[in-house]
């Protein structure tokens, strides 16, 4: 996985920000790494510079979020679509549903669903649950 550590000059591709904290994202992240190949780069906000990426902690804490080279931000489901966006073929054409209306609404009511219930998700853990000014170091 290509971290935020890595692009220490300015960046030529998108950045995945997602939280590092939660079993359920992390899984998530490495899963559509590992089969939906997007053309990114993916970083835990934790370890992001999030000043430079131009987002704040509590956007970052809220939310997935997806950064264009020229500071364009999109997050939840629109970080998503993006991201299939990315990876072309067939999850190119899902990412485009998802950007239009009605199936954007639906996404975005998904997307809340899913985040909202991170904790009791299959991969998720006790800390995905708690408000994260509790969470456990990591």
């Amino acid at each position: 996985m290509r971290t935020m550590a890595a692009m220490r000059t300015p960046r030529t591709e998108p950045v995945l920000v997602y939280d590092g904290d939660c079993a359920f994202c992390t899984t998530s992240a490495n899963l559509a790494e590992r089969w939906v190949r997007p053309r990114c780069a993916m970083t835990p906000w934790q370890f992001a510079d999030l000043d430079a990426l131009g987002v704040t902690r509590r956007r970052a804490e809220y939310e997935a979020l997806w950064v264009t080279p020229t500071g364009a931000v999109h997050g939840g489901a629109q970080a998503v679509a993006r991201l299939l966006l990315s990876a072309g073929r067939g999850w190119a054409v899902l990412g485009a549903l998802l950007t239009l209306p009605p199936l954007s609404w639906a996404a975005h009511a998904v997307y809340r669903l899913v985040a909202n219930n991170r904790g009791r998700l299959p991969g998720g853990s006790p800390a995905c649950a708690l408000p994260p000014d509790r969470r456990p170091p990591a």
